[in-house]
């Protein structure tokens, strides 16, 4: 048995243990760590710690000892594994692929457990080798329940015993996963790709999903794009078979003929659900479009209505030449979620592009159910996807995506785009590496809800905030972290009920991935009462 000369370091662990120094000429170091990534429903391989091993000359691994202390419910799981990467990092892996290459089996599958032991002989030569423990989960998994494991050793041939020791982490957490489902993987139903998620809830208290089934690949329109929609009765735990509701045909001949980026409003007067989307006819996405009102001119803002909880839908129909002055390049919908306001007004976020080519962030509203709807101008330059809530005040909150990269921006209208006013939180309070993200009003307690990659460069730490007093504060004790790993970055949330906040999002695990949060999480120091929380899970 050869001398052994190697550092480990293993992802997996408890946060705020210390990292030891590590001696000259000491045989190994163990360390410890984790990724925040959600463990998901309808993915066989979910990592959930990482082994690195850095040898200096030929040593022979024998087996892992891992254990799941920490999870909620063994009975979440159906298995463990364990998988052995060679020299690349598991995390640095095509993460939403299913496909497991370079990853082999290191032992066999394991029923769940609270300590499992893997064994299969195998010799490491000098250098980097990764190793990463991952589970699959049961169809019915507990989205409120959280997964954990941890290498408590590692046992060498010769029976030498390596056991890690965690590496800090500033963020507090500790190793345990949050369950969730991949609604929509690249694959599914014969479609390359799944972007732009909607989200909603309806009257009957059903959640409606909206997202772009990009069937060739992931990019914007124009291109072969519909809109497809699902549809779930239990709060998200499980979902119906995607339908397509919007589909303007003829792929082939018109340059894809697409139409997509969805977003989705309830009717809380009447209870009908409204989806917004932009046809592209031919090259009419934004820099195909120009001058006029007609599909051949320019793109146009389509919407669908369901009056039966989303079972079936209207045919799309067009409110462009309603809301677009002519000049304008182009005018379409926000995308995410519109809302209804208090006083029955549904408002859609949208977006236009003026005759020169600029970008303005607003508002289209109807007052009379959707019969008509009407558009004003927007309040800043160069801004793009937004949302809209409507504060304690009836105030409306247009929360924009800014071209200038490093914040959101924000206005204030009340009077409904007429004149705006700039929040004195704008370009400031809410960070952005410039892309989509969401905003939602959160009753009874009347908090703000906000989620995006919280980051000014690269959409990595998709996060939650919270703010309770209308968005002039977002303490950062109220912020959670969803997936720190990279994605395309967008995100939209919706209140399931009273205790209870969806996230439909573009995760690094999958194309779209749902979440389930309870309030009482994402703002802890703003929990209901026993009373007022019943007797419910």
């Amino acid at each position: 048995m050869h001398r052994l000369f190697c550092r480990i370091s293993i992802f997996a662990g408890i946060a705020g243990l210390a990292l030891p120094a590590v001696a000259a000429g000491a045989d190994a170091a163990c360390t410890s760590a984790f990724k925040t990534v959600p463990v998901l429903v309808r993915k066989a391989y979910n990592p959930l710690c990482r082994i690195k091993i850095e040898c200096r000359e030929t040593v022979q691994a024998a087996s892992l000892l891992v254990k799941t202390e920490g999870t909620d419910d063994l009975k979440d799981v159906k298995s463990f594994r364990v998988y052995y990467a060679g020299a690349k990092d598991p995390y640095a892996l095509e993460a939403q692929s299913d496909k497991l290459d370079p990853l082999k089996p290191f032992g066999s599958a394991q029923p769940a457990a609270a300590a499992m032991t893997f064994s299969a002989p195998l010799e490491l030569a000098a250098g980097t080798h990764y190793f990463v423990v991952s589970c699959e989960l049961q169809d019915k998994a507990d989205p409120f329940h959280r997964v954990r494991a941890a290498v408590a050793e590692l046992r060498l041939a010769g029976g030498t015993v390596l056991k890690p020791v965690p590496e800090p982490r500033t963020d507090g957490g500790d190793g345990r996963l949050r369950i969730g489902i991949a609604l929509r993987k690249g694959g599914d139903d014969g479609s390359v790709a799944y972007r732009i998620p909607g989200l909603a809830v309806t009257k009957a208290g059903t959640l409606i999903a909206v997202y772009d089934i990009r069937y060739k690949n992931g990019g914007d329109l124009p291109g072969r794009i519909d809109v497809g929609m699902s549809r779930s009765v239990d709060g998200g735990r499980t979902w119906a078979p995607m339908k397509t509701i919007m589909d303007m045909g003829d792929h082939d001949k018109f340059s894809g003929n697409g139409i997509g980026d969805p977003t989705v409003l309830v009717d809380h007067k009447t209870g009908v659900t409204w989806v917004a989307a932009l046809w592209s006819h031919g090259n009419r996405s934004i820099h195909g479009s120009g001058p006029g009102f007609t599909p051949e001119e320019s793109g146009q803002f389509m919407l669908v209505k369901s009056t039966n909880d989303g079972r079936s839908w209207s045919k799309p129909e067009s409110i462009t030449p309603q809301i677009k002055q002519r000049e304008w390049k182009i005018v379409f919908q926000g995308p995410g979620m519109g809302i209804t306001t208090r006083a029955g007004v549904l408002v859609f976020p949208a977006q236009y592009w003026d005759a020169k080519k600029m970008p303005y962030s607003t508002i289209a509203c109807s007052r009379d159910g959707g019969k008509t709807w009407k558009l004003q101008e927007g309040p800043k330059s160069n801004t793009t996807e937004a949302q809209v809530v409507e504060l304690s005040d009836g105030t409306l909150m247009l929360n924009m995506r800014d071209n200038r990269g490093g914040s959101r921006s924000v206005y204030t209208t009340k009077d409904f785009g007429a004149t705006w006013e700039e929040h004195p939180t704008s370009r400031k309070a809410l960070p952005e590496p410039v892309c989509m993200a969401s905003l939602i009003r959160f009753d009874p307690k009347g908090l703000l809800l906000f989620s995006n990659p919280a980051t000014r460069g690269g959409r990595t730490h998709m996060t939650i905030k919270v703010s309770s007093d209308d968005g002039m504060t977002w303490p950062e004790n109220r912020y959670t972290l969803v997936d720190e790993l990279g994605s395309a970055g967008y995100s939209c949330m919706a209140q399931i009920d009273a205790r209870t906040v969806g996230i439909l999002y573009e995760g690094s695990r999958a194309a779209l991935v749902f979440q389930a949060f309870r309030i009482d999480e994402l703002a802890p120091d703003t929990a209901s009462t026993k009373a007022e929380r019943g007797t419910g899970k």
